[in-house]
């Protein structure tokens, strides 16, 4: 008698899962790292303009974001009215001034003279609103504006 034994049939062994948890954890921890949270909930209807010329700032974290549009279809509550949103919250015009002063004060001094205000408005918000904003924005000498635009050109619109 022989102590081995011949394969029986062409039985394939299991496949080892013993790595199986290690290989969930860097992915889990590859998309922790590379995913950006959204900082702002949008609560307004943003189509932005499109234009032919656009030109890409450069650090995003010097950049102050004013929405202005009518509320999108979740708050309606609030009017079909263009507003203004600073943050995730409804403001008046009076408010900006307020809010750019906060933004100030959270950077550094030596940063502040670069920061740059970006107006996401909505292609059919009406532009007296806008002027309001540029007006208040230039009572808190807010002067580095950047209209942001959707790249690329529309015909018959």
């Amino acid at each position: 008698m022989s102590k081995f034994k011949k394969k029986k049939s062409g039985e394939v062994p299991a496949v080892s899962t013993a790595s199986l948890p290690d290989i969930v954890f860097m992915l889990l921890f590859f998309f922790m790292v590379a995913t950006v949270m959204r900082q702002n909930t949008l609560m307004i209807e943003n189509n932005l303009p499109f234009a032919d010329q656009v030109e890409k700032l450069d650090k995003k974290d010097l950049v102050m974001y004013i929405y202005a549009g009518k509320p999108s279809a979740n708050y309606k509550q609030y009017g079909t009215e263009a507003r203004i949103q600073l943050n995730d919250k409804f403001a008046n015009v009076s408010d900006i001034a307020a809010f750019i002063a906060a933004e100030r004060d959270s950077k550094r001094e030596e940063l502040v003279p670069f920061l740059t205000t970006a107006l996401k408005v909505d292609s059919k918000s009406n532009m007296g609103l806008i002027m309001d904003i540029k007006q208040e924005l230039r009572k808190v000498n807010a002067l580095k504006i950047n209209y942001t635009t959707k790249k690329g050109s529309v015909l018959n619109q």
